[in-house]
């Protein structure tokens, strides 16, 4: 009888105990500054947005003017290093190896000279960056032996300049990412790195290509179609209509060639630091364009940016109109052509496209039931999920985003509450604010809009690029994004229409 009284009482006890702690906890509230956010986006990850049609202004901004300089500006097309060289009068081998940023030796050893002497008309091959790479000087001669009583020593075997095989190892990768890239099977930004995205894509290209079926096969594949995994580019004028100039600076003017990169050298200086992004910057701004040349260079060639400074440590910074780069070899992300007409197919019924979205990771494009694409993916706004089938809508070339600053969702009273915390919540706006077009408006270039199946209403989130493909999984506004890159490939093969279906596995 007496344990059958105290039981109830110790029950309700705990209860209590339980309840208390946890009324008594601060409430987590949606529209809060998020510490790990897209930056800029820390309070507005907690408005909602809606997505707005481009103003048809000129894609791009106006081009600054370039100060008067005695120096020429270079050809506006990209050039690729040359493959000979023909010596010229007052040419000198050491000048010759300097102009193309190798050594001596690598010169000589390109092609068989036994010293250094040189002739006018002498044809010289130049080597490739790639070969650049894997050449391995020679060991510093023996030191003359000294006569001595004591027997001679063993000499030591000269360093390995790739003790660990490291500098070999990076450039397989590179070969490898460019040639996925290349094949429509992306493994994100290509950084030489042996990360998860690159080897689940290597593994589902080779289950869906028998000619590469295995590591082995893959790799002679690559290497049998890409002649070099690195390519050069050089900057031109026309590329600063998408790339921010210093405040009250213009574009500034070098001669082709100053600056070019050391591909022996590993190190470059750290990246500057820019001034911290904050919504109402954004909002201020009318082009949303690239904050430098290093971020426009690393995206055109679908790289992370510390890689491309890492690759290119000789390259003085800011870079100006005809610095030339060293690039991963991929076909260009040319953004002043991205957005040309059509950005869609037309439906063909002999050769239906469907699409799956797979753990929300990857975006997998078929053809005729056959995989022709696979895009890394994630998702800009946290708990957003699918199921079943959505439909692909019409694209939005250089979309704007809007906002009045109202919550998307509103707290609700807790009036048990111990100790909560309590925030004020400012009202809508009344009017409209726009974030612009640009290549790093939040939603990047294209936005792409989804329905369900069966309907033609859009959703409030799409498919769209994004202006850090660095830091993609942080959350942000938008829906499910891809880089600017693979968002302009995966438009141009999906027609209105075509189904998406969501994908567990």
């Amino acid at each position: 009888m007496r344990l059958s009284r105290v039981r109830p009482l110790w029950l309700v006890g705990i209860f209590w105990l339980v309840c208390g702690s946890v009324v008594s906890q601060p409430v987590v509230k949606p529209w809060s500054a998020l510490s790990k956010a897209e930056p800029g986006l820390e309070l507005a990850v907690g408005w909602k947005w809606w997505v707005a049609p481009p103003e048809n202004k000129e894609w791009g901004m106006p081009l600054p003017e370039p100060p008067s300089s005695s120096v020429p500006a270079p050809a506006t097309s990209t050039e690729l290093r040359p493959q000979t060289y023909e010596v010229k009068k007052g040419d000198a081998i050491i000048k010759i190896a300097k102009k193309f940023d190798m050594t001596v030796w690598q010169l000589m050893h390109s092609n068989e000279l036994k010293d250094d002497r040189i002739k006018i008309g002498l044809v010289l091959r130049i080597p490739t960056q790639g070969e650049l790479l894997t050449m391995v000087p020679p060991p510093p001669p023996p030191e003359p032996k000294k006569k001595t009583s004591k027997p001679a020593l063993t000499p030591e075997p000269p360093p390995d300049p790739d003790p660990g095989g490291e500098i070999q190892r990076e450039l397989d990768n590179v070969l490898l990412q460019v040639f996925l890239d290349r094949e429509m099977f992306s493994p994100g930004m290509i950084d030489g790195k042996s990360g998860a995205t690159f080897q689940k894509i290597c593994e589902i290209y080779q289950r869906s290509h028998p000619d590469a079926a295995d590591p082995a096969r893959l790799k002679a594949k690559a290497e049998a179609t890409l002649k070099e995994p690195y390519s050069r580019y050089i900057l031109r004028a026309d590329d600063f209509k998408f790339i921010t100039p210093p405040k009250d600076v213009a574009v500034p003017v070098v001669a082709r060639g100053k600056g070019a990169p050391s591909p022996m050298k590993k190190t470059s200086p750290p990246a500057p630091v820019a001034p911290p992004i904050t919504i109402d910057s954004m909002l201020a701004a009318d082009f949303l364009a690239y904050t430098s040349a290093w971020e426009f260079v690393a995206e055109r060639f679908h790289c992370d940016e510390a890689f491309l400074r890492r690759i290119n440590p000789s390259l003085k910074s800011p870079p100006a109109v005809g610095a030339e780069f060293q690039v991963p070899n991929v076909i260009p992300f040319e953004i002043e052509k991205a957005l040309d007409a059509p950005l869609q197919p037309l439906v063909e019924p002999q050769q239906p496209v469907t699409a799956a979205v797979v753990l929300l990771s990857r975006l997998e494009i078929s053809r005729e039931g056959k995989l022709i694409a696979v895009l890394p993916l994630t998702s800009a706004r946290p708990g957003l999920r699918g199921r079943d089938k959505w439909t692909i809508l019409a694209a939005i070339p250089q979309p704007r985003m809007v906002t009045q600053r109202e919550p998307r969702e509103i707290p609700k009273a807790n009036p048990i509450a111990v100790g909560a915390e309590t925030a004020e919540i400012a009202a809508p706006l009344e009017k409209e604010q726009y974030l612009a077009p640009g290549p790093n408006n939040p939603v990047g270039i294209i936005w792409l809009n989804l329905a369900k199946a069966g309907s033609t209403d859009p959703l409030p989130y799409g498919l769209h690029g994004t202006s850090i493909p660095a830091q993609m999984k942080l959350p942000g506004i938008g829906g499910l994004r891809l880089t600017n890159w693979d968002i302009a490939r995966a438009t141009r093969l999906m027609p209105v229409g075509t189904v998406l279906q969501w994908k567990a596995r």
